[in-house]
């Protein structure tokens, strides 16, 4: 027998997790005793319920396990909407905890009632999530928390929100918690259709891969490697999906799609390619060069996926395998003679074919990369930035132009070293996340790519950063302005570009502000020494750079793309 708040808790921790983020309030007060009498979970306070929710967002991606957020119902649910949104697109799975008033007051004009009386939390969360429920009692709080948790790790996964009125929190519980992730780690795969689709790849000269973010862990990425290396298959990724192949491989073509490369473009799209291999990725319009892949390739498509109505959406009559990328992956590593016999007859040809595509440039605008002068460009910072950290560094990129940058110009050499939530893309979530990435991964150093538009709406978070000595590294591209949206508007006219434009803060003060150390860049050529600072400083750190906003940005192949597309069924 335990309280509910123990029960909870308890669960999480059996569960495999070490931190929970959360904002105090009222509605929450019995779990306050509650944490102390579990020591094996640290505790987050973030400055508001959204970054905190952020951060189980950016803890769950890099533990692969799930996040926990708590925080008062109403407003303060209400605050963790967009997070749980953009969990829900990009597939991260969440478990939101919010409190409720006594079921007896519910109704009765009680301050924060957020019940189904007032504003009714669970159907606020309800399109957010993957399953939002009330809670009234701690009897039933053991088979909900089991629902709920079995639909977040569920393929696709997702968030997961449970409503807990104070008779659950302060209420007896006697269930037995068994932990449910073991159960939902499997990998589900068709295996009739899996194995129609091998000898469709094994007859195929040109063969290449397009490894989407059901690969990002870090067996179905090794497994991928393998794959590659015995056949000479050349893997492209998407850009969530970045870093899942080592892009310093002579087998990969980098990032496909917005912000991708030259050879990427050149294989996927070329004349010559026979069969496409589409490995965890639901071809959004940026993962397709805005459809484009869908329209031009003359590729047969094989296409694995675990969510079966994505591919119900793109597949069309190519052929698809309903399943979990690493449990096909695994299938190819266990090849017959003769299967692997015709993979290798068609080597040569492709090892030709994919030299050729080689041989030309890979990005675009690459002078950028050291260019001199002031202001500094976006590309120059990054590609510092990169130079200064170890390969197996986590670089976490909010949304904006910067977003376009850095999946450009910056290396990926590992699965999870590259995250960012690019489905929804709210801005300023890299902020908060980067400080569940690094409870997450205490072991790995990780820095965030943002923009001053990002800092406006999540900065406060560096204080979290700080407060609780958590070795984050900010680069700010300070622009004075909303980066893309600047970009178009200004073609405008005078307003719009006014309107689209930022006052140039000190970003660098504001963080000594917080109690995080703080760096000004103004000249590109002291863009090194003031990376070697960040990363020896071993604190949360706020590289101020004031960056060119007057950079096109190079996403050339997409913006083609775009151009040239009509809409039809």
């Amino acid at each position: 027998m335990a309280l509910g708040t123990d029960f909870l808790l308890d669960a999480v921790v059996a569960e495999g997790l070490d931190h929970l983020f959360m904002v105090p309030g009222g509605l929450v007060d019995p779990f306050m005793p509650a944490l102390a009498r579990q020591p094996r979970l640290t505790p987050i306070v973030a400055a508001h319920e959204g970054g905190a929710a952020y951060m189980a967002d950016g803890y769950a991606r890099a533990s692969g396990r799930f996040g926990a957020v708590l925080g008062i119902g109403g407003p303060g649910l209400a605050n963790m909407a967009t997070a749980a949104a953009a969990a829900k697109t990009d597939s991260s799975p969440l478990l939101l905890l919010s409190g409720e008033i006594p079921v007896a007051m519910e109704g009765l004009g009680e301050f924060q009632d957020a019940s189904q009386f007032t504003l009714d939390d669970t159907a606020l969360m309800r399109p957010v999530t993957r399953l939002s429920l009330t809670v009234a009692s701690a009897k039933n709080l053991g088979h909900a928390l089991r629902h709920g948790l079995a639909e977040a790790l569920s393929q696709p996964r997702g968030p997961v929100h449970l409503s807990l009125a104070r008779d659950v929190l302060e209420g007896d519980c006697d269930a037995d918690y068994a932990p449910v992730l073991p159960a939902f780690a499997a990998a589900p795969l068709d295996r009739a259709a899996a194995e129609r689709a091998v000898p469709l790849l094994a007859a195929a000269p040109r063969l290449a891969v397009l490894a989407g973010a059901g690969v990002a862990d870090g067996a179905a990425a090794a497994a991928l490697q393998a794959f590659a290396e015995r056949f000479a298959i050349p893997v492209a990724t998407t850009l969530r999906a970045k870093g899942v192949f080592p892009e310093d491989h002579k087998l990969s073509l980098g990032v496909f799609g917005y912000a991708g490369t030259r050879h990427a473009t050149a294989a996927l799209l070329s004349d010559e390619i026979d069969v496409l291999l589409v490995l965890g990725s639901g071809l959004n319009e940026r993962d397709t060069m805005h459809w484009t892949l869908r329209q031009r390739s003359k590729a047969l498509f094989v296409h694995v996926n675990t969510a079966q109505a994505e591919l119900a959406t793109v597949a069309g009559a190519d052929h698809v395998v309903a399943g979990h990328a690493s449990a096909f992956l695994e299938r190819l590593s266990r090849l017959s003679e003769m299967e692997a016999a015709a993979f290798a007859r068609s080597q040569a040809d492709r090892e030709a074919w994919i030299a050729g595509i080689m041989a030309g440039p890979r990005l675009y605008d690459t002078e950028n990369c050291h260019r001199p002068g002031k202001p500094i460009h976006p590309a120059s910072a990054i590609v510092a930035l990169r130079a200064a950290l170890p390969r197996d560094a986590i670089v976490l990129v909010d949304s904006g132009a910067h977003r376009a940058f850095a999946g450009h110009y910056w290396t990926a050499y590992g699965p999870g070293t590259y995250i960012s939530a690019t489905n929804l893309g709210p801005m300023g979530w890299a902020i908060p996340a980067a400080i569940g990435v690094q409870c997450a991964r205490p072991d790995r150093r990780v820095a965030v790519i943002t923009g001053d538009g990002c800092m406006q709406m999540h900065g406060m978070e560096v204080q979290t950063a700080a407060r609780y000595g958590r070795p984050v590294i900010y680069l700010v591209l300070n622009n004075g302005a909303l980066g893309n949206v600047w970009l178009r508007a200004r073609q405008y006219g005078a307003l719009p570009a006014e309107l689209t434009s930022v006052v140039d803060h000190d970003w660098a003060g504001f963080a000594r502000a917080l109690g995080a150390h703080g760096i000004t860049v103004t000249d590109p050529a002291d863009l090194p020494k003031a990376m070697e600072e960040a990363v020896a400083a071993g604190t949360t750190v706020v590289i101020d750079v004031k960056a060119d906003k007057d950079c096109p940005t190079p996403v050339y192949d997409f913006a083609a793309g775009a151009h040239a597309w009509s809409y039809h069924e």
